[in-house]
């Protein structure tokens, strides 16, 4: 079965983004194989601020089936992606019994709280950038439920300076 996979930047104090939104903070991937990272997916999933985000570059994503959710957002003005409005759980269950490489769970902590909760999320897979944010978007916003993790790997870029950390959801 395919894995839901939260695989994010964060700050050491645990913001995704900064107060308004910024993500320039986010360096030290100098060594990173995103070649290498890309191969292990062939969906995104994102909730409608992240989307909106990367919408221009959507097209970096490659071939990736790309799954917006949001409740604001009209798929006949959203070509080539689809857009998921209500029962997001039951929607990425069925994405995870379909064929295919693993659901990359692409930024959004909103998205990521609600399909956590949901018992959809498989790993957790923050990259702690070096910096010290003090405010912003968190990476699990409250309110949120308690879920037990085990560590299942790490590594540390050396050039950049991120630890890159895996854990399995129990």
């Amino acid at each position: 079965m395919r894995r839901v996979r939260y695989q994010v930047a964060c700050s050491l104090d645990g913001y995704i983004a900064g107060p308004n939104g910024e993500i320039d903070w986010i360096t030290g991937a100098e060594d990173v194989d995103f070649g290498g990272l890309f191969a292990q997916f062939d969906t995104l999933l994102m909730g409608r601020r992240t989307y909106e985000q990367v919408a221009g570059g959507t097209g970096g994503f490659g071939k990736m089936r790309i799954v917006v959710v949001s409740r604001t957002l009209r798929a006949e003005d959203h070509r080539g992606v689809e857009v998921v409005s209500r029962d997001v759980a039951a929607r990425v269950a069925e994405l995870k019994e379909g064929e295919g490489r693993d659901i990359w769970l692409f930024g959004g902590g909103g998205l990521f709280r609600t399909l956590l909760a949901a018992g959809q999320v498989d790993t957790i897979e923050p990259a702690i950038v070096p910096v010290v944010l003090g405010g912003g978007v968190p990476m699990y916003p409250s309110p949120f439920a308690r879920a037990r993790l085990r560590l299942t790997g790490h590594r540390v870029s050396e050039k950049g300076g991120l630890v890159l950390l895996e854990y399995t959801v129990l």
